[in-house]
């Protein structure tokens, strides 16, 4: 089984440094926001907390995970064949990095927006990869909702729970490949964050009767 955990690249923090390493993130993201365009009569989508609309008050358990994240992570793709592998490379371990904006409206979702490329041995791009998006709901019960389409045709919903104030858990129940898209089987998600600052999330995929690590990431806020 391939490990996908994210490189880690700095010894777990003590408690006064994670509440300086959070002050010190803060006072250089909280002053910035996602660009919008001016004249919409409407609410525009923010990623940053202190502007914009107030957030609903029904996504108070989803909040920490509103803003503009970026990092890079480690992925396998086991449904790959050989043929793929040739011509994608898309066989093996490989680094990616992503960028991933959660953002709000004032409504009572998430807008989610995530988009991932390729990175070679040096950490130099080599390629876009896939893209996401979709939207996190959530009932008065804390049944978490996650709609997702990807740029490879694949439609997926997610259900499930918070684990606590910090992290959150989530299992396919509906996946729809379209016609040139690949079904990749059943998939769970964990998205939980780490040291306080930044935002850690593993994929597992059901390709032949049990869960195998496929992607990984962690992410350093870059605005909210």
């Amino acid at each position: 089984m391939t490990d996908t955990t994210p490189p880690r690249n700095d010894a777990p923090l003590t408690g006064n440094d994670a509440i300086t390493k959070a002050e010190e993130v803060a006072a250089a993201t909280s002053g910035l926001n996602i660009p919008a365009f001016e004249g919409l009569p409407i609410a525009d989508d923010t990623a940053n907390l202190r502007y914009g609309p107030d957030i609903h008050e029904g996504l108070l358990a989803l909040l920490p995970l509103v803003g503009v994240w970026r990092g890079e992570g480690i992925g396998n793709y086991p449904e790959a064949t050989p043929s793929e592998d040739e011509a994608k490379n898309e066989h093996g371990d490989f680094a990616f990095g992503q960028q991933l904006i959660v953002s709000h409206n004032g409504e009572n979702y998430l807008c989610w927006d995530s988009r991932t490329w390729r990175l070679d041995g040096d950490g130099s791009v080599t390629n876009p990869d896939v893209r996401e998006t979709g939207f996190w709901r959530i009932s008065p019960t804390d049944e978490i909702e996650l709609l997702v389409c990807t740029s490879s045709g694949l439609s997926e919903l997610y259900l499930g729970k918070p684990l606590n104030e910090r992290a959150w858990e989530l299992t396919t129940d509906v996946s729809l490949a379209s016609p040139t898209g690949q079904d990749l089987g059943r998939s769970k998600r964990l998205y939980g964050l780490v040291e306080g600052t930044d935002l850690g999330w593993v994929e597992e995929r059901d390709m032949s009767g049990e869960f195998v690590p496929r992607m990984s990431a962690r992410l350093h806020r870059v605005v909210g």
